[in-house]
């Protein structure tokens, strides 16, 4: 049966849809020897493609898997590093790294939470497109004491690279400390380093920062460096959630202190 190649592409678990997309767009995927094209519908069983003149082969598919995984620091959230540092599927044993898997998104080296693990494309393509809107929960220290208007401007919006970033929901926790303040982060947009880059713009460095859910699914008491499978009803919830419009959730004072490094 003929389908999307992008689409057949993450369901053998080479990549994520949108890189497989990306693999297309700069040529490295062919179909029978022609580069292929975004939407071009293949069928194994007769046309012959390759990524990087390596053939893609009728196979049974992988079994679909999806972990949650708490990211400890020094990790990053990749399938391989050239710098030789571990990567998150170093936290997983061999049975599962030989399933193809791959992050929903990142949090970047110096960051630990929540992260999540499949090899089902369409499902991170549905919880990473920027057209759908799925809420991350995050614990931040920063250094120094927030001033109110600060708060306000980053609920708002900041300009980073020409562009405002969406409101987000941004509260102060806990007593003050003339030294750092614990803020409650929840964005609907993940753009790269995007809470780090923001607290610099407004003049604080991120000294902590921790993810306690996407969507409805938190970390809980998972410890640092374990992962568990997602149920069918977290992954449900999760398809669900991305597509409906945000609504600022706030989540409870024992799921922000329960999890938190701080």
């Amino acid at each position: 049966m003929a389908e999307r190649l992008q689409k057949l592409l993450a369901q053998h678990g080479l990549a994520s849809r949108r890189r497989a997309e990306a693999w297309i767009a700069a040529g490295r995927v062919q179909v029978n020897g022609v580069p292929a094209h975004l939407g071009q519908k293949v069928d194994l069983e007769r046309d012959r493609v390759t990524v990087d003149d390596r053939p893609l082969m009728p196979q049974p598919r992988p079994q679909l898997c999806y972990l949650l995984l708490h990211k400890p620091l020094g990790m990053v959230s990749t399938c391989a590093d050239p710098e030789g540092r571990p990567t998150v599927l170093d936290a997983l044993p061999p049975d599962l790294r030989a399933l193809g898997l791959h992050p929903v998104g990142r949090l970047d080296t110096y960051s630990s939470g929540v992260l999540i693990l499949t090899n089902d494309g369409d499902f991170t393509y549905r919880l990473t497109h920027p057209k759908h809107d799925l809420a991350k929960h995050y614990r931040v220290r920063v250094a120094g004491q927030v001033a109110p208007e600060t708060l306000s401007q980053w609920q708002e919006g900041v300009c980073l690279e020409g562009r405002l970033t969406r409101p987000a929901v941004v509260e102060r926790l806990g007593s003050s400390s003339p030294d750092h303040t614990d803020l409650a982060i929840t964005l609907w947009e993940g753009r790269n380093r995007q809470i780090r880059r923001v607290a610099e713009a407004l003049g604080h460095r991120v000294l902590r920062l921790h993810r306690l859910a996407v969507g409805s699914v938190r970390l809980g008491k998972l410890k640092r460096g374990a992962y568990r499978s997602l149920s069918e009803a977290e992954i449900r919830a999760l398809l669900a959630e991305s597509e409906v419009d945000p609504i600022p959730p706030r989540l409870s004072a024992q799921v922000l202190a329960g999890t938190s490094p701080f």
